[in-house]
């Protein structure tokens, strides 16, 4: 039976305490409109939440452009790697945005997909980087700047606010899927702990409190599963009056303060970051 009751309680101490939590959500793969894309953006709109896509360059197509043009304009679409290939050794995990040293061609491609991206679909790209598979070597990292991305965004609670000067960082901490051993929903206890479990570490000073908390979709793979809870989940956070969603520009605008209007606490975070 689902049990919604950790998370509202975790919400309702963040209410007691005239906290406000904020919260993201992002959602992986686009590059062309398919039937599981239409019903991701049917949930957008259906649930008033502000959505950020991840889009990969190598694969954008002109008909996404002109599909969101139609959609509500708190859209955004974020930079997904450039083609979602990997590069790494063999045996070493799956990463496209190795070293500049091993792979130079790199920086070039992730410059020439910022391209494609504002070319295809204006102001709603924002200079935000999503690496494939949630990772990225940290030389890259520090070149992401001259290459004009002022995001970044991993998996799991962030080291610091700023990796780099100019770099804003802001992570997803709830993936709704499992991908090992077989690729399906997570499961609703596990997925509502990693929520529950960031919401009360930020607000036990634990984790960065600043950084809002990241839901994580993937409309290409889900299961039917992952589809009830994800608008089960949007739903019932819309519900809560301690909760808001932020949309991507704002949860990546530069030295964003927390609610109460006090500084960021950086670098206190609950778990490795990716």
């Amino acid at each position: 039976m689902s049990d919604w009751r950790p998370l509202d309680q975790e919400l309702d101490r963040w209410a007691a305490a005239g906290r406000k939590a904020t919260l993201w959500w992002r959602d992986d793969d686009a590059g062309a409109p398919t039937a599981a894309l239409e019903r991701l953006l049917d949930l957008a709109a259906r649930s008033g939440q502000p959505l950020a896509l991840a889009v990969i360059p190598d694969r954008a197509e002109a008909a996404l452009a002109e599909r969101l043009s139609k959609q509500a304009p708190d859209i955004a679409v974020l930079q997904h790697g450039f083609a979602h290939r990997n590069h790494a050794p063999d045996g070493e995990k799956k990463c496209e945005l190795t070293a500049p040293r091993q792979r130079p061609e790199t920086p070039e491609e992730l410059g020439r997909g910022r391209e494609i991206l504002k070319a295809l679909f204006g102001a709603r790209a924002l200079p935000v980087l999503v690496p494939p598979w949630n990772r990225i070597d940290p030389e890259m990292t520090a070149a992401l700047p001259a290459l004009g991305f002022t995001g970044l965004s991993t998996y799991k609670a962030r080291k610091q606010p700023q990796p780099r000067p100019g770099l804003q960082q802001v992570n997803c901490h709830l993936d709704i899927l499992q991908w090992r051993p077989e690729r399906r929903f997570l499961g609703f206890a596990e997925a509502v702990a990693l929520l529950t479990d960031h919401l009360r570490a930020r607000r036990e000073g634990n984790a960065d409190p600043a950084e809002p908390s990241g839901i994580l979709s993937h409309h290409a793979v889900h299961d039917e599963a992952a589809w009830a809870f994800l608008e089960d989940l949007l739903e019932r956070l819309a519900r809560h009056p301690a909760v808001r969603f932020l949309p991507a520009v704002e949860a990546f605008a530069p030295d964003r303060r927390l609610e109460t209007g006090q500084p960021a606490q950086a670098g206190r975070r609950a778990g490795g970051g990716a």
